[in-house]
């Protein structure tokens, strides 16, 4: 087999394959027999026909192209092995040559993992990196923790219905209808809309003047949109709002004492209850500004790089990011359709859009593993395994997960995520 090899832009290589007659007729042989299995001639078994009978049944260029099929998969096959190319993608094969008695040619593209060159002045960066952040805190402030036990002390509100006037605080149901030149504009109508007066959720005015409203009492009055309201057909527009008070409820928000923290259950004094907070608080801010401060190695790390991406790698990682957004949005209860009429894109435009991301992130994984393999990083299977079981017992309940699931993936991704783990880890010591 003769091969002649030239490099493309953005890590694809063409190879151009020669396999001799002498290989080559032993496929077409191959097909002779294939083919004299599936016809009739007569006076012959079926695969015991002579070549030039088959030939006159099924066609000489069949024969040819699927001889060179054969050809052509077992050599491109043996060639990817021994030259240990790590191919991503489906090769596109091209027919050269398939004459019978001369040499088997064809003309392959593929796309290969590229190699990544990332400047040694990035460890400069990261060293930074790493000083900007060990300025950061991660301490809990006195108010913050007061802010969090507000919060929890509303979770916990106690709604009492009144024989009274409504008041700033309370919790209410209105029925409302919100009417342009006397036309109710669209959804500008609501039964029954809860609403904690003060928080400001409607249009300025709005909220003032339903103050003082009672159960059962009505009220007509006049409001103009905000000149930014979102709705730019209603921005700075005039607008009737005829609204009915349904019901008063008083907010009565537990004071934040012993007796508060024994009512969540595991507090005998406030003071634990605190501790607990702020426990939690500072190890979320930690939690953050390690994110964040990765997210940095990472934006650094790709202005370091050099290197020819593939567009296989980055349209796989466009449609990763796409799988990502449908899972995300199925919590809210729509489904990916719904979400691009919401914001008025196609999925082409929205894959467009996300194309530059899409590229940095194919980058960010390249590099990391680049850095694993300067640093001598190594991975043993016990953590692997490790690592996967903790994947299959959060699926434990499901039935049949590890028939379902591809094991071979489980492990590659589980690896990765160990590797890039450690190299973090490494980079936060520079």
């Amino acid at each position: 087999m003769n091969k002649d090899i030239k490099k493309l832009p953005k890590s694809q290589l063409e190879l151009t394959i020669s396999v001799s007659w002498d290989v080559w007729k032993k496929y077409l042989a191959t097909a002779v027999k294939e083919a004299s299995k599936e016809i009739k001639i007569a006076g012959f078994r079926p695969g015991k026909a002579p070549k030039n009978l088959v030939e006159q049944k099924v066609g000489k260029a069949v024969l040819l192209n699927n001889s060179a099929e054969k050809a052509i998969k077992k050599s491109y096959a043996d060639y990817i092995l021994k030259e240990k190319l790590e191919v991503i993608g489906s090769p596109k094969i091209d027919l050269i040559s398939n004459e019978e008695g001369k040499d088997l040619k064809y003309k392959v593209i593929i796309s290969v993992m590229p190699g990544i060159k990332i400047e040694s002045s990035y460890q400069k960066a990261m060293k930074k990196i790493n000083e900007e952040f060990n300025q950061k805190s991660f301490k809990i402030e006195d108010k913050e923790l007061d802010l969090e036990l507000e919060k929890l002390a509303n979770s916990r509100v106690k709604l009492v219905t009144v024989n009274r006037e409504a008041r700033k605080n309370d919790s209410v149901e209105i029925d409302f209808s919100v009417l342009r030149e006397g036309v109710p504009i669209e959804n500008g109508t609501s039964k029954k809309h809860p609403l904690i007066i003060g928080k400001g959720v409607f249009i300025p005015g709005f909220e003032e003047k339903i103050i003082g409203m009672k159960a059962g009492e009505e009220k007509e009055f006049n409001l103009s949109f905000p000149s930014e309201y979102h709705q730019k057909d209603l921005a700075g527009k005039p607008a009737t709002f005829k609204v009915k008070m349904g019901l008063v409820q008083e907010r009565q928000i537990p004071e934040i004492n012993d007796d508060f923290a024994k009512s969540l259950g595991k507090f005998e004094k406030v003071d634990a209850l605190k501790k607990s907070l702020r426990e939690g608080m500072e190890h979320e801010n930690k939690r953050k500004i390690k994110e964040e401060k990765r997210s940095k190695y990472l934006e650094e790390i790709v202005n370091h790089c050099q290197v020819e991406l593939p567009e296989i790698l980055v349209t796989e990682e466009i449609e990763k990011m796409i799988g990502e957004l449908e899972y995300q949005i199925q919590a809210s209860g729509m489904n990916i359709d719904q979400y691009l009429a919401q914001i008025k894109k196609t999925k082409e435009e929205l894959k467009k859009e996300w194309e530059p991301q899409a590229k940095k992130r194919v980058i960010s994984a390249l590099a990391l593993s680049e850095i694993a393999k300067e640093q001598d990083i190594k991975i043993e299977n016990s953590e692997v395994e490790a690592e996967m079981n903790k994947t299959l017992n959060h699926y434990k309940g499901v039935k049949d997960i590890k028939k379902n699931i591809d094991m071979k993936r489980l492990y590659s991704y589980s690896k990765s995520l160990l590797e890039n783990e450690k190299v973090f880890e490494w980079l936060e010591k520079l």
